[in-house]
């Protein structure tokens, strides 16, 4: 039977081996997969489909104002950090505007 030591030099001799068969043949490979691409003139949407991953969030865009500050009159849409003007506002009806 052989020893550990033994045993992980062969695994480090397979692991080369196996690691210049995948770079030999990725070339080999490579060349066979550019070749049909310029053939047939796929692009990259005929190979990968679609999209690749996850979905791209769309953008909202911007959001109309939904709250005035009298004195300033500086506006807020409602979303995100409230601005200092209306932060601690118990009641944020007063600073609504009226559509």
């Amino acid at each position: 039977m052989a020893t550990f030591r033994e045993l992980k030099a062969q695994m480090a001799k397979l692991e080369e081996q196996a690691a210049a068969a995948r770079a030999a043949e990725f070339e080999e490979v490579l060349a066979d997969i550019r070749a049909k691409v310029a053939d047939y003139g796929f692009t990259e949407r005929d190979i990968f489909g679609r999209g690749r991953g996850r979905p791209r969030k769309t953008a909202t865009g911007v959001l109309p104002p939904k709250y005035r500050d009298p004195k300033t009159g500086a506006t807020w849409s409602g979303r995100g950090r409230a601005p200092d003007w209306i932060k601690n506002a118990k009641n944020r009806d007063r600073f609504l505007i009226s559509r």
